[in-house]
């Protein structure tokens, strides 16, 4: 099999098999393949917003550190073999075709033995262990799915530090109606007498993710990016005290990426703690160097151009804080292309008011909202959201590219967001029109 037979491969599993919590089908998969995870060492995180973030500044410091360091995290951006890297370097397309055949065949062999066929995520994270056990990495940074409990990657027993990020209201249809109900899922990652780290919140998800720790015995760190002291910051960046730390430089744009460099501080001082030899010379390497794409990421200048993986209502408000704090006064233009399954309706209501015009597109992906629905909504609910600019529905990408280039002029600001899902396409789409 080829990578384009395994890409195939991935989506027609995609569409057919659909997602079920819980772990006897990843576990027998595992077992089949020999438990490759077994031997790795992992730094796991679960949230609903900030946990790729937070991960990626951890990751680079243990790189920058010596260590040798796997990384998954999905979904991918700009192409698929990124969800896959050891130290920064994407799995090749080779690498992963071979994996992924290697996974299908005991994935068939179980199906035709009555068993259920794993999902397209499982396959996946049964690939990144093979491949981070190939590469004998030191340590692997392993993002949730979604939830956590009975998340896929929650088939790992041998966890240094478990991290809970921001969690806010989202898949709600898996993982529970309050707060504290998504909490309690997020925080099933959490192991036995292990120390972990959590993004401090509102006391309703510390509360409980404080009770699962002592169930556990695991020691609990509890962030605190209110001590933050912001000397800068900017599109570039920021440069901020944290504690002991002094002076630590970001790349990573959004006041939102303060908090989760503090988080991932949090996480690199109990590696220390547990003997991982992280110099500072590291540390300040390490959160200096870090790339996120896809996250608050300017691709062009004039017009400012920004894509953003805004996807549920809290990452929506810390792009709106972000876009007041850097552009305020402004002309705003969007490009808004969102998934049915999330509650867009409070996204809208978030982030319109401070658009001049919003032109709609619908993802490259099942579960799509249409551009045309988004566009109507928005229209019928504008007077209520106070929205008073212009909306209008593209059946492109492309399309959508140029009429915002168009309408910015050289002073507006463009942002695409919504969903990470097309924000590939949009870069490439935005790359032609440049260059026509």
């Amino acid at each position: 099999m080829n990578f384009t037979e395994a890409e195939a491969y991935i989506g027609e599993i995609t569409r057919t098999k659909k997602i079920s919590l819980g772990l006897s089908t990843m576990e027998e998969l595992l077992k089949r393949l020999g438990n490759p995870q077994d031997g790795l060492s992992f730094i796991h995180i679960a949230g609903t917003n900030g946990k790729g973030s937070t991960l990626a500044f951890a990751a680079s410091v243990c790189q920058a550190a010596g260590f040798r360091v796997g990384r998954y995290h999905s979904p991918s951006v700009f192409s698929y073999c990124e969800k896959i890297q050891v130290n920064g370097a994407s799995i090749r397309e080779e690498e992963a075709a071979r994996l992924i055949s290697r996974v299908r065949q005991v994935s068939e062999e179980m199906e035709a033995e009555g068993l259920s066929h794993p999902t397209a995520f499982e396959t996946e994270t049964a690939v990144s262990f093979l491949y981070f056990a190939e590469q004998r990495c030191d340590l692997v940074a392993l993002e949730t799915g979604m939830g956590g409990e009975g998340d896929a990657t929650n088939v790992v027993k041998t966890t240094v530090c478990s991290v809970i990020a921001s969690v806010s209201m989202d898949h709600m249809q898996f993982l529970g109606d309050t707060q504290e109900e998504i909490a309690r899922v997020k925080g099933g990652i959490i192991k036995e007498g292990r120390p972990a780290v959590l993004c401090g919140q509102g006391e309703a998800v510390m509360g409980v993710i404080r009770e699962i720790c002592r169930e556990r015995r695991s020691p609990l760190t509890v962030s605190e990016p209110e001590k933050a002291e912001i000397l800068e910051t900017g599109l570039w960046g920021s440069r901020f005290d944290y504690k002991g730390f002094r002076d630590v430089k970001i790349p990573l744009a959004g006041k939102y990426q303060i908090i989760n460099a503090c988080t991932a501080l949090e996480v690199v001082e109990i590696l220390r703690n547990l003997g991982y030899d992280i110099g500072e010379n590291a540390v300040y390497e390490g959160m200096a160097s870090v790339r996120w794409p896809g996250r608050f990421e300017k691709l062009l200048d004039q017009p400012v151009f920004l894509i953003d993986g805004a996807h549920n209502p809290e990452a929506a408000e810390r792009l709106k804080d972000s876009l007041n704090l850097y552009f305020s006064n402004r002309r705003m233009i969007y490009i808004m292309g969102i998934l049915a399954d999330k509650d867009y309706r409070k996204i809208v209501r978030i982030t319109a008011p401070l658009a001049e015009q919003i032109y709609t597109v619908t993802p490259d992906s099942p579960r799509a909202l249409p551009g045309e629905a988004l566009s109507s909504w928005i229209e019928e609910q504008a007077k209520e959201i106070g929205f008073l600019g212009r909306v209008q529905a593209e059946d492109s990408i492309r399309k959508a590219v140029r009429g915002a280039l168009s309408q910015a002029g050289e002073d507006g600001v463009i942002v695409a967001f919504g969903s990470l899902s097309y924000l590939g396409e949009l870069s490439m789409a935005l790359k032609e029109s440049i260059h026509d």
